[in-house]
């Protein structure tokens, strides 16, 4: 991986002049360059922009003086981490196994059938997107869903899609 991020003419660099390159930066200074804080600075980037572009995992390795495979492997490893824009909008189905047998698969079928999506994937025009979670803790109230941060408990597949769309705006 070391290679993909290495690869100058593919990663167009992060410019120093960018007002989101300079919030990392404050972030790095603040942590005084320690790469150990690694994680804590690439959770400022993912706020920052919303997601971890190659060119911003490159702009870290280098201001922090690790490995360019090191931060892309901290960014691969961590569920909570994106190397992908994420929608306006974020839908996660919890799949442990209480939310499994009380329907998570159903609940993920029907947002494939309305939605398109896939975990890990979203819609064409930005607004939706579709996560799974292997636990969210929250097995009393299975299956249980996370639109937009907030706790849906014991979601019924057939109202899924309609309860994005009264919850989110959303329009199919």
């Amino acid at each position: 991986m070391t290679a993909t991020l290495n690869r100058a003419s593919q990663i167009k660099e992060l410019s120093p002049d960018d007002p989101r390159a300079a919030k990392v930066l404050q972030a790095i200074k603040l942590y005084q360059r320690r790469p150990d804080a690694l994680i804590q600075v690439l959770h400022t980037a993912q706020g920052i922009f919303g997601y971890l572009p190659l060119n911003v995992l490159q702009f870290v390795a280098r201001e922090l003086g690790v490995p360019p495979s090191q931060v892309y492997g901290v960014a691969t490893f961590y569920h909570f981490f994106s190397l992908k824009p994420k929608g306006e909008h974020q839908v996660v189905v919890c799949t442990g196994t209480a939310c499994y047998v009380k329907g998570a698969a159903k609940i993920l079928d029907a947002l494939e059938k309305e939605w398109g999506l896939k975990p890990g994937s979203t819609t064409p025009d930005g607004r939706l997107g579709l996560e799974q979670a292997r636990c969210i803790g929250a097995c009393g109230l299975a299956p249980a869903v996370v639109i937009d941060d907030q706790m849906q408990p014991k979601v019924d597949a057939a109202k899924i899609n309609a309860m994005i769309q009264e919850r989110t705006g959303v329009k199919r």
